[in-house]
């Protein structure tokens, strides 16, 4: 059996690291011997590397599968920049791209070729790959491939095809949330001959849980409060639909805090900016559906927020995990109300499946059971994976005693009565009108404090050239350097590259391709550089829809410009109208609709949308009335006032 190279030193040469983390060296060294290998491992735990380094140090292909277009870019472009051939093939590229690319794989010019399942099942593509000097298969997000998994993809079953087609080659499967009867199931469904079993431990040490149930009227409360207590750290906010995303950024950005969207019904290219200016600090709060997320790599996350139950424990779970992978002390707080249930249930009854839907319900109750419980949460999670804790309490979520400072202070909401009324939960324009003011006093605790950042205008500093040269290489910031890597250079303060080259995150190819420049600008901040000065904040989401409407755009070109969803600008326009600053166009309603809405809220009252809604005729829509309404409410307010 031909010697292994050192893997300490290919670590360092191409990563920048100096040592391994837990089981991944174990990992690569069964890959390398050509063992089928299942791995699950906690978000963050490195499971990418575990594969691509075996691929670099065997000289040969390796093929990973993929689910997600933009994580298969983003990894192929994270390792060009670390000096490794690599490249993936989607349905975004030309034909003669693919065609390039393909030639490129069968010549063995790539290291890693990253495919998504439904390529891989595409006509021929197995006929090429045999062309390509493949040294192994590895499956990411492998759960997909069980029914029994909370993200059970068909297209993946196929991926059994992987042992008949290449019988000799061996297969890796990579996961990071999988219940013994997934992990069972993937080495089935993958047919894995004396496969080597890697499980890391489900408890995450440095995660503190909390689960708080509370009423849709002090939610945006609550959130206001704790986005406030991590202020100038990042935060993921994850909301249960689309709608949902976009109200709670208009009330983010309204109170003052600066948030940004992210779904499925945006452009991508705005998707893509987003998440760029969230992952380069531009703009700390990340509001997104769980769209967001997946092979996202930002160590430096203080705090993932759910405000809804999510479908499962697996999913919770894999999303909180997105908090603390830098191993700092981070919190997953997840903030549920009693309407969630219903939402659930909705998308459960929507699936055409029998069986499907009955594991979806006991999903539903898992996660409803972990909700309501008052035992410990980490506890829960483990004996859900079918670890087994010897310890009974972790002394790190809300049920042992982890409760945060901002939870634990009474909510008063002011109870309005037309706040009581109104359905929408896009907040009036002065949002402190109708909520208890924020608690300015709070301060974030000692333990979330970065460890010794020496200097945050140095830091900030870094951060600005890291931002140009993203733009430069048209890559993703984090693609250039690390959120850790920068703290360890504020820390360190290399002066040669010597020193450079010893600092975690900077392999040879960064050092030659960015050394001289970080040196430089080290040099640069120590004669007196700074950051240029951050651009004034942009107006309010009311201030610039109010702008927009006079200057004559229509809803739908509204929407395109502020890059929401039309239901969110009519939701914002109502707000305006019933605080008075606008009065209502007629050409914003239906033909006919607005006699008819009038009519109802003469029998029906102006309190509740659903009632109205029941009185009028199908066509007339919610956005007719939420319009029409809003402009009856203002009018009653001001024969109140005169009366």
């Amino acid at each position: 059996m031909p010697e292994i190279p050192n893997l300490a030193e290919a670590l360092r040469r191409y990563w920048g690291y100096h040592q391994f983390r837990p089981k991944q060296e174990n990992v690569i060294r069964s890959l390398l011997a050509a063992h089928d290998t299942c791995v699950v491992m906690p978000t963050g735990g490195g499971k990418s590397l575990c594969y691509q380094l075996p691929a670099v140090i065997s000289g040969k292909t390796a093929v990973v599968v993929s689910p997600l277009i933009a994580l298969m870019q983003d990894q192929a472009a994270q390792l060009a920049q670390m000096g490794i051939p690599a490249a993936a093939i989607n349905s975004f590229q030309s034909s003669a791209e693919r065609r390039l690319v393909m030639e490129k794989a069968a010549r063995g010019e790539y290291r890693l070729l990253y495919l998504s399942p439904e390529r891989l099942a595409a006509e021929n593509t197995f006929d090429w790959l045999a062309k390509v000097p493949v040294g192994f298969f590895a499956v990411d997000e492998a759960h997909c491939i069980s029914e029994w998994g909370h993200e059970f993809r068909p297209e993946y079953r196929q991926l059994s095809r992987l042992r008949t087609s290449f019988p000799n080659l061996p297969i890796a499967a990579f996961t990071a949330s999988a219940t013994r009867q997934v992990r069972h199931d993937i080495l089935k469904q993958l047919q894995m001959r004396d496969p080597h079993l890697y499980i890391a431990s489900f408890h995450r040490k440095n995660l503190s849980y909390v689960v708080h149930e509370c009423e849709a009227r002090t939610q945006m409360e609550l959130l206001s409060r704790a986005l406030r207590h991590y202020a100038g750290e990042s935060v993921i906010v994850y909301s249960p639909t689309i709608r949902r995303v976009e109200e709670t950024v208009e009330y983010l950005e309204e109170s003052g805090i600066a948030a940004i969207p992210y779904h499925a019904k945006m452009e991508s290219s705005m998707r893509r900016q987003n998440q760029e200016r969230w992952m380069s600090d531009e703009v700390r709060v990340l509001v997104g559906t769980i769209a967001f997320g997946l092979g996202i790599n930002k160590p430096a996350v203080r705090a993932v927020i759910h405000l809804s139950l999510p479908k499962s424990i697996e999913q919770y779970y894999q999303e909180a995990g997105r908090a603390g992978r830098d191993g700092r002390p981070a919190d997953c707080v997840l903030l549920w109300q009693k309407r969630d249930h219903v939402l659930l249930e909705y998308f459960i009854g929507k699936i055409s499946d029998d069986a499907e839907r009955e594991r979806s319900f006991e999903r539903k109750r898992v996660i409803s059971r972990f909700a309501d419980s008052h035992g410990c949460r980490h506890r829960q999670i483990c004996l859900h994976f079918g670890e087994t804790p010897q310890w009974k309490s972790c002394g790190n979520c809300d049920n042992c005693g982890a409760k945060p400072e901002w939870l634990r202070k009474e909510i008063v909401p002011v109870a309005l009565p037309e706040v009581a009324a109104r359905k929408t939960s896009f907040p009036p324009t002065s949002p402190a009108s109708f909520y208890t003011p924020m608690l300015h006093s709070e301060k974030p605790r000692v333990r979330d404090a970065a460890p010794a950042e020496a200097d945050p205008a140095l830091a900030e500093y870094l951060r600005e050239w890291r931002r140009s040269m993203a733009r430069e290489n048209k890559v993703p910031a984090y693609i250039i350097l690390h959120d850790t890597t920068l703290e360890e250079l504020c820390r360190r303060r290399p002066v040669n590259l010597a020193e450079l080259m010893q600092v975690p995150g900077i392999g040879e190819r960064k050092a030659d391709v960015y050394g001289a420049e970080i040196l430089q600008v080290l040099r640069n901040y120590g004669a007196g550089a700074r950051a240029t000065a951050k651009v004034a904040r942009e107006p309010a989401p009311a201030e610039q829809t109010l702008r927009l409407l006079n200057e004559g755009r229509s809803f739908e070109e509204i929407a395109r410009i502020r890059a929401r969803q039309i239901s969110t600008i009519v939701c914002t326009v109502a707000s305006l109208i019933e605080t008075g600053q606008v009065k209502l166009d007629p050409k914003w309603i239906s033909p006919d609709a607005q006699p008819l809405i009038e009519a109802a809220c003469l029998k029906q009252g102006v309190e509740r949308l659903k009632d109205i809604k029941e009185a009028v005729p199908p066509y007339v829509s919610f956005e007719d009335i939420r319009l029409v309404v809003a402009q009856m409410r203002a009018e009653n307010r001001v024969r109140a006032k005169t009366a």
